[in-house]
Order: C-alpha cells, then sequence, then structure tokens
C-alpha cells in the first residue's frame, strides 16, 4: 500500500489494486508542478470527495470525464452531477460503507462547511465528511477538513484506524495542537501524515508542533509526488 500526498488537501491512495484520488486539486495548486499532473493521477480508479470547497473540487468533474472513472462521495451531489455532468458516480452517506472493488470506505462525519461559487451564490451540496479506507490489513482515517469533535471516539471504537491523514493547517481547520490533542484524546495510531497545511503562508508550514506532542507515533511530514509505503 502506498499513500502519496498531492500537495494542500489531496492525496492519492493506491491500496488493494485500485488507485483513489481524494479531493484532487491540480490546477492552481501552488504545491503541485505544472508538469507533474499525469504522474499524478496515473492509474486512477477512483476519485473521492469530501466537500465542495473549490480547493477539493475544481478539478474533480474534469479528471472524471478525462480518466473515464467515478466520482464517490455524498448522494445528493453525486445524483445530481450523474444527471447533469455526465459522469459516473457512487452516491452513498455517513455511516455508509461501499466496496470499491477491493477497498472498503466509510463515509464519517467532519466539521467544516462546503460550498461552491454559482452565478445565483453559493450552492451549498451536501455537507463536509471524511472516510475510513480499509485495505491491506489498514485502515486510514481520513479526517477531510475537520475541527475535532467528540465523533472521533466513536470513529475509533467502530474502526481503529492506524493511519492518520489529518488536516492540521490551522485557519480553515484544525492546527497542528489540535490534531495533537484529536490523535492523543481518541486515537491510537502508528502513523500520521498532516495534510491541508504548507499551501500559503496563512496555514502552519510545519508539523514539529504534532511530532513534539505525539513522542511514541510515527509522524511523516510528506513530500509531494513521494509515496510513503505501509
Amino acid at each position: 500500500m502506498q499513500i502519496v500526498w498531492l500537495g494542500h488537501g489531496s492525496f492519492r491512495y493506491e491500496i488493494e489494486g485500485k488507485v483513489l484520488l481524494v479531493d484532487p486539486w491540480l490546477n492552481g495548486n501552488p504545491m503541485m508542478p505544472e508538469d507533474r499532473h499525469a504522474e499524478a493521477t496515473a492509474g486512477a480508479t477512483h476519485i473521492l470527495l469530501t466537500h465542495a470547497h473549490f480547493d477539493h473540487v475544481v478539478d474533480v468533474l474534469g479528471l472524471a470525464r478525462a480518466l473515464n472513472i467515478p466520482v464517490v462521495g455524498q448522494y445528493d451531489l453525486m445524483g445530481h452531477w450523474a444527471e447533469t455532468e455526465g459522469v459516473e458516480t457512487i452516491g452513498f452517506n455517513k455511516g455508509g460503507t461501499v466496496d470499491l472493488g477491493g477497498p472498503k470506505v466509510t463515509m464519517v462525519h467532519a466539521v467544516h462547511s462546503t460550498s461552491f461559487a454559482t452565478p445565483n451564490g453559493p450552492n451549498v451540496p451536501g455537507t463536509e465528511c471524511g472516510f475510513m479506507i480499509a485495505g491491506e490489513g489498514h485502515v486510514i482515517y481520513h479526517s477531510g477538513d475537520t475541527d475535532v469533535m467528540a465523533d472521533m471516539q466513536v470513529f475509533a471504537d467502530l474502526h481503529s484506524p492506524d493511519i492518520g491523514v489529518l488536516a492540521a493547517g490551522g485557519h480553515f481547520t484544525m492546527d497542528m495542537h489540535r490534531a495533537a490533542y484529536a490523535a492523543k484524546r481518541f486515537f491510537d495510531f502508528k502513523t500520521i501524515i498532516p495534510g491541508h497545511y504548507r499551501t500559503f503562508p496563512l496555514l502552519e508550514q510545519s508539523a514539529d508542533a504534532l511530532k513534539a506532542a505525539l513522542p511514541g507515533v510515527d509522524v511523516i511530514e510528506p513530500e509531494v509526488l513521494v509515496p510513503m509505503a505501509f
């Protein structure tokens, strides 16, 4: 199994013979080299969407069409896109699990917001979420954009994730301090990979605080397009 950071909150999971792109933001992503987009998406089998803010959704439909792969996300938006955008979708909702032909993905709650701009003002399609991705003897908690929440105790009890991919850049999501609190208070991670950071000066630029707070956990500061094997 491999996890590849695509910069910001975008990740690539190579698991159980599938390649899952979660919130793939390529065009305009300051961390993603323009000449490496094809490398980032090569072999992709599914796109997973946590919410509809531009830095998560802007490339989703274009990639789904270009790669001819389904978008996996909340039922309401997936149904709308299937009818209006000519893309294949897999719609489900919080608490539900879908089998993507190997990896099993459960949608879980997140605390954030979600919308994208339209000529008539913001469109609010469903609600924000995270994912538990299970396969190859691992469970990955992809938090999506969220703050700490008591629901995380339920996630830990039900799923026992050993890898946490946590939004930890602050301002829009948890910062490193709050992500460390969540990890200590609710989970028993063996590995944590921070995301949604370093993209802009407004966000945290280092995971040093996360590492210092979790001495028994392998906190990996990812590099864009450098695979992490598990």
